[in-house]
């Protein structure tokens, strides 16, 4: 006979994984988490996969995915299947989405260092010019 499960509550979850009840109240709202059950006063209590989700959800963060984006993944996870071909496309959206970032900031900076190798002081003030390094009318 299998021994039962020890249920934690949310505020020992906090507690051990360092994620706020509040987050972990937003996380539950969403659909990322699942409380197994409640207590008699009301209280959330979650069963030990709850620190491997919470895991996971920090760690997806950290790569860049949203939210949403973890909550389609958990999705797959949850029913049955393995969330990697899933993941292996939403990563390689996001360095699509980078190397498009950083072409945008290199233009940038080519602009920004043109408007600056051109400075030259200004003895004068120009009328209706509130800086003519941006605004060089």
């Amino acid at each position: 006979m299998l021994a039962q499960e020890t249920l934690k509550q949310i505020g020992l979850v906090a507690k051990e994984s360092g994620i706020p009840i509040k987050t972990i109240r937003y996380y539950e709202e969403l659909g990322l988490l699942k409380a197994s059950d409640r207590t008699e006063g009301g209280f959330r209590l979650f069963n030990s996969n709850v620190f491997a989700r919470l895991s996971f959800i920090k760690r997806a963060q950290s790569l860049g995915l949203s939210l949403l984006e973890i909550k389609e993944l958990l999705d797959v996870h949850d029913q049955g299947d393995l969330p990697c071909d899933h993941i292996k496309a939403k990563l390689n959206d996001k360095i699509a989405a980078i190397a498009h970032q950083i072409e945008q900031l290199q233009v940038l900076k080519l602009e920004l260092e043109g408007l600056l190798s051109g400075w030259k002081s200004v003895s004068e003030i120009p009328e209706n010019t509130i800086c003519p390094i941006i605004d060089p009318s």
